[in-house]
């Protein structure tokens, strides 16, 4: 039986700016009224990242807006949290972040199982020329499927 995933929020730009070349699903550690928050879908990762500290990693700057009922027990919305991984892909992915400066961005925050995760992506920056390119490249694939439309 395959679990239910319902999607919080996405970063959209992730692909625009970055090239993903891997994705990984890591846990959060979260309170209470940031479940809630995230339940009503209430959140925004779009200028999120990613940073090691000591041995283990962080998602700094999501935004997860406050509860309304939970009053003065909410939580700070923009607080840093804690990811959860294994520890092999923690030590791979920090190697790599370490020998090749790529970085980790998140890509979305799901419910999975009941349980809130946060897919992260090694990336690499790409540069405006390549923005340029793939938008051309686009436009150009794009001309090509009308032209085939057109001719049936």
């Amino acid at each position: 039986m395959p679990e239910s995933i319902k999607i919080v929020c996405t970063n959209r730009q992730a692909n625009f700016r970055y090239e993903l070349l891997e994705k990984y699903e890591a846990g959060m550690v979260l309170v209470g009224s940031e479940v809630k928050s995230l339940r009503d879908a209430k959140a925004n990762i779009g200028d999120a990242y990613v940073i090691h500290k000591g041995n283990e990693l962080v998602l700094i700057n999501a935004h997860i807006s406050p509860y309304p009922p939970a009053n003065r027990f909410n939580h700070e919305p923009l607080r840093a949290r804690k990811l959860l991984l294994h520890r092999e892909q923690l030590e791979r992915l920090m190697g790599k972040m370490r020998e090749r400066g790529l970085t980790l961005i998140p890509t979305k925050i799901y419910f999975k199982g009941g349980k809130a995760k946060c897919e992260i992506a090694l990336a690499k920056g790409k540069k405006t020329i390549d923005r340029r390119e793939e938008l051309r490249k686009k436009t150009h694939q794009r001309e090509i499927e009308r032209a085939v439309r057109r001719k049936r």
